[in-house]
């Protein structure tokens, strides 16, 4: 009983709380700068790029490791 008492109290002071924040617009965003979209641009690609750092056995093809798992 002195639980559901303590609670009482705590919701009611919450209440009375509640009752003076004051009535604002709804908002979204924090800042009025509601365009937050960027541009799409595509950037160039060099596949080359990532075949300089590739380990390659002398006929130029690439070597990667096996799995571990795989037997």
């Amino acid at each position: 009983m002195k639980i559901e008492k303590e609670a009482e109290k705590i919701l009611e002071e919450f209440s009375r709380t509640l009752e003076s924040i004051p009535e604002l617009e709804e908002t979204h965003y924090i800042v009025d700068n509601l365009n937050r979209t960027r541009l799409d641009k595509s950037e160039a690609k060099d596949p080359l790029k990532l075949l300089r750092n590739a380990h390659t056995d002398e006929n130029g093809n690439i070597l990667v490791e096996k799995s571990k798992w795989v037997k």
